[in-house]
C-alpha cells in the first residue's frame, strides 16, 4: 500500500526497527525468493537456539550470491557465527533485520566484523503516505502503518504498548521488576522531548536513579526512544546541556503516557509536533544516506532552537510551534545562532500549524506540510526552495 522509502540493500546488511514499523512487509517485498528464519515463531528460536550449526548445514550448498533472511535475529545472537562462516566461505548474502539490538549489542555477540552494513526503517513518512494526511490525526496516534490504516487507532495502540512490555521486556527478561519498568514507562512518556532529569524521574516511580538510567538504556536498545544532546556553542558557558529524550512515534508516546483517552492538551502538541518533524528528519537523512548528527540547543535565557545539525555545506536550525500563528520572537534562537555560527553558513527554518509561508528576515518559515514536502523533495538544503532568495 504505502511506497518505502528505504532503498533496497545491495549487500549484507542489519536492518534494525521497532516493532510495527512494517520490516517484515518490507522483506518479503523486497526478497521474496530469499530463503527466510522467521524467529518471531517460538519453535524455529528453540531449534536453532539449541543446534546453530543446523543453520550452516541447511545453507552451505546455496549457490554463492544467494539471500538468506533471518527475521528478529537477537533472538538467537549465536547463529551471528554461523552466518559469518557462511558470509565467508559461501559468498551468501544476509538480511538480518530486528527490533532490538540491546542482546546483539551487550551479549558479546558477533557482529560480523563490519561485515553487514546497519541499516534501519522507521514509521511511515510523510512521502510515503503521499502527504494525503490528517495532521492532527498524526500528532495524537502517530504514523505506524496499522495505526495509519486502521478506523480504530487506539485500542490497537494500546495493545501495542502492552505487547512491548511483554514481548520485548518480559519475554527477553531485560529486567526483573516489570511493574516498575511500567511505572518509569508512563513517566517518561508524559516527559517526551523534555530535557531528562534523572533524579526527578526516581522520585515519581519510586525506583533509584541508576535504576532509572538503565531503563533509559532499554529503550535506546529495544528502539522505541533515542536521545537528542544539547549543542553548546564555544563562545558561551551559560547553557542547557542535558540531553532530551523523545520516543520514536507521537502515538506510542501517547500510548505510553496513559494519555490516548484524552484530548492532547496545548502542553502536550508542543513535544508531540516535535517528535513528528525529528522522526520525519531523522528518516530522511538516514533514508538519503545523510548522517548527519542532530542537536538541539537552549540558553539559559529561554533562547532556542529544537533542531540543529550540520551539513557538508553548512548548519540547518529548526523552530517548531504547535501554533496556527507564528510571532516574531520565536525567531530569537534562530537569529542568536546564525550570528554564533555565520549568517553565511547557517539556515534557519520555523515549522507551524499555520497556513502561511513567510520570510522573516533570515528565517523561513513553514506551515507543516510545506515544510515536509520541501524536505522530501531535496529542496532545503540546495537553496532552491520556493523561499529561497
Amino acid at each position: 500500500m504505502f511506497a518505502r522509502s528505504l532503498p533496497t540493500p545491495t549487500e549484507s546488511s542489519f536492518l534494525f526497527g521497532p516493532r510495527g514499523v512494517g520490516k517484515s512487509t518490507w522483506i518479503r517485498e523486497r526478497f521474496p525468493e530469499a530463503r527466510l528464519y522467521d524467529l518471531l515463531d517460538t519453535g524455529e528460536v528453540l531449534r536453532l537456539s539449541k543446534d546453530p550449526q543446523a543453520l550452516f548445514r541447511e545453507l552451505r550448498m546455496l549457490p554463492t550470491g544467494s539471500w538468506v533472511v533471518i527475521d528478529e535475529v537477537q533472538k538467537a545472537p549465536a547463529l551471528l557465527d554461523q552466518v559469518h562462516r557462511l558470509m565467508e566461505d559461501h559468498r551468501l548474502q544476509f538480511l538480518l533485520s530486528g527490533s532490538s539490538a540491546r542482546k546483539l549489542r551487550r551479549g558479546g555477540s558477533n557482529l560480523l566484523a563490519g561485515r553487514a552494513i546497519t541499516t534501519s526503517m522507521f514509521p511511515l513518512v510523510s512521502a510515503e503516505m503521499e502527504f494525503d494526511f490528517d495532521v492532527q490525526d498524526v500528532l495524537v496516534h502517530g504514523t505506524l502503518p496499522m495505526s495509519v490504516t486502521r478506523r480504530e487507532k487506539e485500542p490497537y495502540l494500546r495493545s501495542y504498548a502492552e505487547t512491548y512490555l511483554d514481548q520485548e521486556i518480559r519475554a527477553e527478561a531485560l529486567t526483573r521488576d516489570i511493574g516498575g519498568f511500567a511505572r518509569f514507562l508512563e513517566v517518561a512518556a508524559r516527559q517526551n522531548g523534555q530535557t531528562t532529569n534523572y533524579s526527578s524521574i526516581a522520585r515519581d516511580t519510586g525506583i533509584n536513579r541508576r535504576t532509572v538510567q538503565t531503563h533509559f538504556e532499554i529503550l535506546v536498545d529495544t528502539l522505541v526512544g533515542f536521545w537528542l544532546p544539547a549543542w553548546k556553542l564555544k563562545s558561551s558557558t551559560k547553557q542547557v546541556q542535558q540531553s532530551k529524550f523523545y520516543f520514536f512515534d507521537s502515538g506510542v508516546a501517547r500510548a505510553l503516557s496513559g494519555r490516548l483517552p484524552y484530548p492532547p492538551t496545548q502542553e502536550e502538541l508542543g513535544p508531540l509536533m516535535e517528535t513528528w518533524i525529528l522522526h520525519e528528519v531523522r528518516a530522511w537523512l538516514h533514508y538519503t544516506g545523510r548522517h548527519y548528527p542532530l542537536h538541539y540547543w537552549r540558553n539559559y535565557d529561554g533562547t532556542e532552537a529544537d533542531l540543529l545539525f550540520e551539513t557538508s555545506e553548512g548548519w540547518v536550525a529548526i523552530e517548531i510551534k504547535a501554533s496556527d500563528r507564528w510571532d516574531k520572537r520565536y525567531n530569537r534562537g534562530l537569529r542568536r545562532l546564525r550570528g554564533e555560527l555565520g549568517a553565511d553558513r547557517t539556515q534557519c527554518h520555523g515549522v507551524y500549524l499555520g497556513s502561511q509561508s513567510a520570510l522573516w528576515d533570515d528565517v523561513h518559515v513553514w506551515p507543516v506540510m510545506d515544510f515536509l514536502q520541501e524536505l522530501w523533495a531535496d529542496r532545503l538544503l540546495s537553496g532552491s526552495s520556493r523561499l529561497s532568495g
